[in-house]
């Protein structure tokens, strides 16, 4: 078998010492939504990795939907994420945040003054979410955004890409999965407009098109890559029978846009629906730039699709929480340590940083 998981590769201008991804994982430690020097340690002991792609950061104060996550709009913000981006590049590790708007997905608890939970179409999403001041709470219905939210919002995400720069980042990652705001505007369940932004396809992936468009003209194409979610069921979303050609229309608009990667998430190891092999295949041949696959991969099968071209690297996420080390436990087919789920979002370095 081959190691290609190991060999160095390049993204746009960067060059990467191995194949290796760290994939976004949220963790809840940036106290005031402003990271720290946990946050810089933490990053920092997983600086081997070929790439470290952050936890999901709010373009907007109207996106940080989740108890103690980092933004990117505020100058305390930019300073913070400079500690990580130079603790992580002391290391000689390779940095992309990743810029993730929760939408629906969030409370008002958990915003801060003046912020508002805002989506495409007034609809609540399902269950409840963890709130510091109030326990468990259900989902309020969001205000559906109009045309200026809409521009505000597309602005927010190139003013933070710009941010992410100053801070030091080597690029961003625009989540566009897993149900968070650009994926419900792609979304049939959570996207039920008549206008421009909704309806037929072209107009379902006009917002995720537009958020792309703007942060290449702030910060150059060879910068910016997103993460999709196709056949995800997360947040309320769900398949629709036009979901494949969707993609493939995204992806092509991307092309054009010049985008460094996709990153495709397949929850399927943990339960979720299976993305069809086929697609995922057809996004591959068609798509322009570097692919980055995921979904519970070991160091073997990671090895086995890299040689059979069905990416170019491989994101690892949960078994980097519990192995700072992973990179070197893969390369020598070390057992790795099992995480503690229950302090996966707690506040401090309990089962953070002390692995």
């Amino acid at each position: 078998m081959s190691n290609i998981l190991f060999t160095p590769t390049s993204l746009g201008k960067l060059q990467l010492k191995n194949r290796i991804v760290m994939s976004p994982l949220t963790r809840s430690r940036a106290t005031g939504n402003v990271p720290n020097e946990l946050m810089e340690k933490y990053y920092q002991q997983r600086a081997d990795a070929g790439l470290i792609i952050t936890e999901g950061t709010s373009p907007s104060p109207n996106g940080l939907g989740y108890a103690r996550i980092p933004g990117m709009f505020s100058d305390a913000q930019v300073l913070g994420w400079k500690r990580v981006t130079d603790g992580v590049h002391a290391a000689g590790g390779k940095i992309f945040v990743q810029l993730m708007h929760t939408g629906r997905v969030g409370h008002p608890a958990n915003l801060p003054a003046g912020a508002k939970i805002v989506a495409p179409s007034p609809l609540a999403a399902p269950g409840e979410m963890w709130t510091d001041s109030n326990g468990m709470q259900t989902h309020p219905a969001p205000a559906e955004m109009s045309e200026d939210d809409i521009a505000a919002a597309i602005a927010e995400y190139a003013n933070a890409s710009k941010h992410a720069i100053e801070a030091g980042f080597d690029g961003i990652e625009l989540h566009g999965a897993n149900g968070y705001l650009i994926d419900q505007f792609l979304n049939t369940a959570t996207n039920q407009r008549t206008d421009k932004w909704g309806g037929s396809v072209e107009n379902r992936i006009r917002f995720a098109v537009e958020v792309a468009r703007a942060s290449v003209a702030a910060i150059g194409a060879d910068r910016v890559g997103m993460r999709i979610s196709p056949y995800g069921a997360f947040n309320g979303t769900a398949p629709d029978a036009k979901m494949e050609v969707m993609y493939l229309k995204l992806v092509e608009a991307l092309n054009e846009l010049g985008l460094v990667y996709i990153h495709i998430v397949d929850h399927s190891s943990m339960g979720a629906p299976e993305v069809s092999p086929e697609l995922k295949a057809k996004i591959r041949a068609n798509f322009k730039g570097k692919y980055i696959l995921s979904g519970g991969y070991d160091a073997v099968r990671a090895n086995a699709d890299l040689d059979a071209q069905k990416g170019d690297l491989v994101a690892f996420g949960r078994p980097f929480i519990s192995n700072p080390d992973l990179v070197q436990k893969l390369k020598n087919g070390t057992i790795l340590t099992a995480p503690d789920f229950s302090t996966f979002y707690t506040p401090g370095e309990k089962g953070y940083t002390d692995y």
